[in-house]
C-alpha cells in the first residue's frame, strides 16, 4: 500500500507570513543561524531545499488563497489555545507589548495568526504562530483574524522554527526551552536541528542545561536577554554537581526584592545562590613565650579562630587557654554590661 506523499513544510504553513503573500515575486532568503554558531551542511542543506519548496509552490499558495483553501477568518480568540510548544518566555518591558496592542487597536490587525484545529478538542483551535497578536486581540476584547492550516506537530514546530529564524530576537535560554519541549514531544533530534538552525553540538549544550536545570526554574528566571550560554552552562555545571541547591535556587527567586528586578537581575541571583561562600583566610601568627619558644600558630578568620600546637610546650599552652575560657567567657559578659549601662 503506498503512503500519500507528505505535504511539504510550505504548503501546509499555508502562508508563512503576509510577507510572503505580498511578495510571491521575489526572491526568498533562508533563515539565518543562530548567532555565534557554526551551521553544518546538512542544515545547509535543508534550508536550500526549503527555498526550492518555496520558489516552487509560491504560484500555488496564491491560487490555494484564491481558491478560498486558505481564507482567512475572524476567530474568538478564547478559542484558540497557544502552540503546544512555546518558544517565548514572559518580556521584562511591558511597554513594547502595550505600544503594539495600542497599533493594533488603532490601525487594525494586518497579519493574520496561523492556527490548527485542536488534535484533541474539536471546537477549539492551536496558534502555530502570532502568539502576540491572539493575545493583543484577546485583551482588547476584539475577533482575532486566522488562518486555518492542516498540519502535523512537526511542522508546527518547524514553522515556528522559520519564524523565529527571520526575527532573530529569542534569548538563548528560549531557543533551549524551544528544545526542551520539542524534546520531551518526542521530536527526533534531526528536526530539532532543523526548527532552530543548529548542530547536534549546540543541542547538546542546550540539553545539559534544560535536564538540568528544570523548566519551572527557567521560567521564574525569564528571558535574561544578556545572559548567554556561557553563563547558563554554569549555572548548570553548579547545579548538576549537587542537585541540592536547586532548592536554594528556588528560595532565592522567590524572595522578594527590595526594588523591581529584570531577568538578567534574576539570573544573577540564582547564579549568587549556588556559588560557594569563598572563605577568608589570614596569615597564621606565630605564638611564643618570653623566651622566644614556639607554642602555636593562630589563626583568625571571620567567625572562626584557630590555635595550632606545635610542640610539647604548645599543647600545654591548648590546655591552658581552654581553662581560661570560661573566665574569659564572663568577664566578656561583663565588659558588654558595661558598655550597655
Amino acid at each position: 500500500m503506498n503512503k500519500t506523499p507528505r505535504k511539504s513544510i510550505v504548503q501546509s504553513f499555508g502562508l508563512l507570513s503576509a510577507e510572503l503573500e505580498n511578495k510571491l515575486t521575489e526572491e526568498p532568503t533562508p533563515p539565518a543561524p543562530a548567532q555565534g554558531g557554526r551551521v553544518g551542511a546538512g542544515v545547509i542543506g535543508a534550508a536550500h531545499r526549503a527555498i526550492d519548496d518555496i520558489r516552487t509552490e509560491r504560484d500555488r499558495l496564491k491560487a490555494i488563497v484564491e481558491a478560498g483553501g486558505g481564507a482567512v477568518r475572524e476567530l474568538d480568540p478564547a478559542a484558540i489555545d497557544p502552540s503546544p510548544f512555546p518558544d517565548r518566555l514572559p518580556d521584562d518591558d511591558e511597554a513594547s507589548f502595550e505600544a503594539f496592542k495600542r497599533s493594533i487597536e488603532v490601525e487594525g490587525q494586518k497579519v493574520p495568526i496561523q492556527v490548527r484545529k485542536h488534535p484533541s478538542s474539536h471546537d477549539r483551535y492551536q496558534i502555530i504562530y502570532g502568539h502576540r497578536r491572539w493575545l493583543a486581540a484577546k485583551q482588547l476584547g476584539r475577533p482575532v483574524r486566522a488562518l486555518e492550516v492542516e498540519i502535523s506537530d512537526l511542522d508546527l514546530v518547524l514553522a515556528q522554527g522559520i519564524e523565529n529564524a527571520s526575527r532573530q530576537d529569542l534569548t538563548w535560554i528560549e531557543r533551549a526551552l524551544f528544545a526542551s519541549r520539542m524534546d520531551q514531544a518526542g521530536i527526533k533530534p534531526r528536526d530539532i536541528y532543523a526548527a532552530l538552525s543548529i548542530e547536534d553540538a549546540e543541542l547538546a549544550r542546550m540539553r545539559s542545561v534544560y535536564r538540568v536545570v528544570p523548566a519551572d526554574v527557567i521560567e521564574a528566571i525569564g528571558r535574561a536577554p544578556k545572559i548567554g550560554r556561557p553563563r547558563w552552562l554554569q549555572l548548570a555545571k553548579a547545579v548538576s554537581g549537587n542537585p541540592d541547591l536547586l532548592q536554594a535556587i528556588r528560595a532565592a527567586l522567590q524572595r522578594q526584592p527590595d526594588r523591581p528586578e529584570n531577568s538578567d537581575q534574576r539570573f544573577q541571583r540564582a547564579l549568587t545562590a549556588v556559588k560557594p561562600t569563598v572563605k577568608q583566610s589570614s596569615e597564621p601568627v606565630v605564638l611564643s613565650d618570653s623566651t622566644g619558644r614556639t607554642l602555636g600558630a593562630l589563626v583568625v578568620l571571620p567567625k572562626e579562630v584557630r590555635i595550632a600546637a606545635e610542640s610539647a610546650a604548645g599543647i600545654e599552652f591548648l590546655k591552658f587557654v581552654e581553662a581560661e575560657l570560661p573566665a574569659l567567657a564572663e568577664r566578656f559578659a561583663r565588659q558588654q554590661d558595661h558598655t550597655k549601662a
